[in-house]
């Protein structure tokens, strides 16, 4: 039997939309809106949206959310244990967390990845040139 907080966390999926009018920076709530893409329920959502805000800010306070005090954030959050960790590796498999040193910490690579993928959509399918794409 796998334990939840052990499982792989290596992909999540993220709802693509290709209406403008549906990008997350025209959303009143951008954040919110991401959280919407990778979560199918909006509770789930908000519990990430706030999430994300907690170790955000104890980033910038100098003293980093740890993976110890997983007991604090099920009761901020009001989720099971279980719950928790389900949400905690869709964000670390998304690549907008990762644990260092068994500390929070937000991460670039959700940011690297799908840079990397428009980069190679623009020029290798539709065949643009890398500096047209800015």
């Amino acid at each position: 039997m796998s334990i939840v907080k052990n499982a792989p966390k290596t992909a999540t999926t993220i709802v693509i939309r290709s209406e403008s009018s549906a990008r997350v920076s025209n959303s009143r709530d951008p954040y919110y809106s991401l959280m919407r893409r990778l979560f199918q329920e909006d509770a789930t959502a908000i519990r990430g949206q706030k999430f994300l805000n907690l170790v955000e800010s104890r980033q910038k306070e100098g003293n980093p959310l740890r993976t110890e005090d997983w007991q604090m954030i099920i009761e901020y959050l009001e989720v099971s244990r279980a719950s928790f960790y389900s949400m905690r590796n869709k964000l670390t498999g998304a690549g907008l967390i990762s644990v260092k040193n068994q500390k929070y910490h937000l991460s670039g690579q959700f940011s690297k990845d799908l840079m990397d993928m428009a980069r190679w959509w623009w020029t290798a399918i539709l065949e643009n040139s890398e500096e047209s794409l800015d």
